[in-house]
């Protein structure tokens, strides 16, 4: 666990929040909207309560979302579709959700009430729920024929990479700039949600133009909002601090030092990709993605606190440890290099499709998170088809004997 340190909790106590919002929906469409409701909430309410609400809606959408589309294959042709009522709910909670984060800090200063731990409550949840709402929008294409494939979502990396740059611009010259992607990816994901409850998800499988897909349309209008806009706006703003002498920090690895970890965290995991011996992100996407995302928020609060509190951002994550021990197993490495022997050598674990009660030795991580999806999924299914419960029993002996082994 990691704890504030004295000189953390004095850089706290002199600092002013600064930030610039230049998008120009946000200060003529949304702020204004934002001013009109923050005046239904009474004065007692608090803004952390209001930060918190907002974030569990869209943690609710999230394992909404993985309750209907487990596999994110509902949206596929000849799979069992989401519900449109479902697209609805998760379409009102997502906008509802970032009205809420809109308006947490005008309740803040409303009330008199703006502190720097409440900033970094904002904030910190911010980060994490960068991985709830992209993984959910994905179910609108899922998968499969029509889909986007679950290595082209992992790129969306761009997103967190988004997030992180504006708080790494902060780190260096002392303003927030709010990045313009924000707003619209969160009005336009709304807007998609209720018109996919409307037309259904067969309205995504027709071409946008020529023959460029919706989910063409999808993955390029993320990657060039964080490509063309969010970083060349960073730059600039660098750029101009760098040109007025204001930059925080001098030396050039000073200034990089916050991206090692969120770089790093990206290697590995892609790395992990690559020589997982049971395909990993393949069989096990939305866990993975969960994986990252949380590592990701844990980097990205540190760098938060890091530059309210106007101290050195430290190099290296802990949560970058368990990820590194998984890569640097032998185990990993044999079994990839012999991933289509038959038989498998004992020390490999087999592709889930095998047995689904298959109970050999094998990489700890990767085999706890096989027998934690077996047994939702068993979950899922119910307990009144023949042999469910006996199935259940068993994936629930092997789970538990899995992780005494490795505990």
């Amino acid at each position: 666990m990691e704890y504030v340190t004295a000189e953390q909790l004095a850089g706290f106590s002199k600092y002013k929040y600064s930030a610039v919002d230049s998008n120009p929906l946000s200060l003529y469409v949304m702020h204004p909207f934002w001013n009109t409701i923050v005046k239904i909430f009474p004065t007692w309410l608090a803004p952390n309560l209001i930060t918190f609400s907002g974030f569990l809606l869209l943690v609710f959408n999230f394992f909404l979302m993985a309750y209907f589309d487990p596999d994110f294959y509902a949206s596929a042709p000849d799979h069992q579709h989401v519900p449109n009522g479902v697209w609805v709910v998760v379409g009102l909670l997502n906008f509802i959700a970032y009205t809420l984060d809109g308006v947490d800090g005008k309740q803040a200063r409303r009330t008199n009430s703006s502190t720097p731990l409440g900033e970094l409550f904002d904030h910190g949840l911010d980060s994490w729920a960068c991985v709830y709402f992209v993984v959910t929008v994905y179910s609108t294409f899922g998968r499969g024929s029509t889909g986007v494939s679950v290595f082209v979502l992992y790129l969306l990396w761009v997103v967190l990479f988004s997030f992180i740059l504006s708080h790494w611009e902060k780190y260096n010259t002392g303003i927030l700039f709010l990045p313009w992607g924000y707003d619209i990816s969160q009005v336009t994901i709304s807007i998609v949600y209720i018109v996919t409850a409307i037309v259904g998800v067969e309205a995504w499988y027709a071409p946008f133009l020529f023959n460029f897909l919706y989910r063409d349309l999808f993955t390029t209008m993320i990657i060039a909002c964080a490509l063309t806009v969010t970083l060349p706006m960073s730059l600039y703003n660098f750029y101009k601090a760098y040109k007025n002498n204001t930059l925080k920090h001098h030396s050039v690895y000073e200034i990089m030092l916050p991206l090692v970890s969120p770089v790093l965290l990206f290697a590995l995991c892609t790395t992990w990709i690559f020589v997982s011996p049971m395909d990993i992100l393949e069989v096990h996407p939305r866990l993975f993605y969960f994986m990252v995302g949380t590592a990701f928020a844990n980097i990205s609060c540190q760098l938060i606190v890091c530059q309210m509190s106007s101290t050195r951002c430290q190099p290296l994550n802990w949560m970058l440890l368990p990820i590194a021990l998984v890569l640097f197993n032998g185990d990993v490495w044999v079994c990839t290099q012999q991933r289509n022997a038959s038989p498998l050598p004992a020390n490999c674990i087999p592709h889930p499709g095998a047995h689904p009660l298959w109970s050999g030795r094998g990489e700890p991580t990767e085999q706890a998170l096989q027998y934690t999806t077996l047994l939702t999924k068993e979950t899922h299914a119910g307990l009144t088809r023949n042999g469910g419960r006996e199935n259940q029993l068993a994936v629930c002996r092997s789970t538990v004997n899995i992780c005494c082994k490795y505990l």
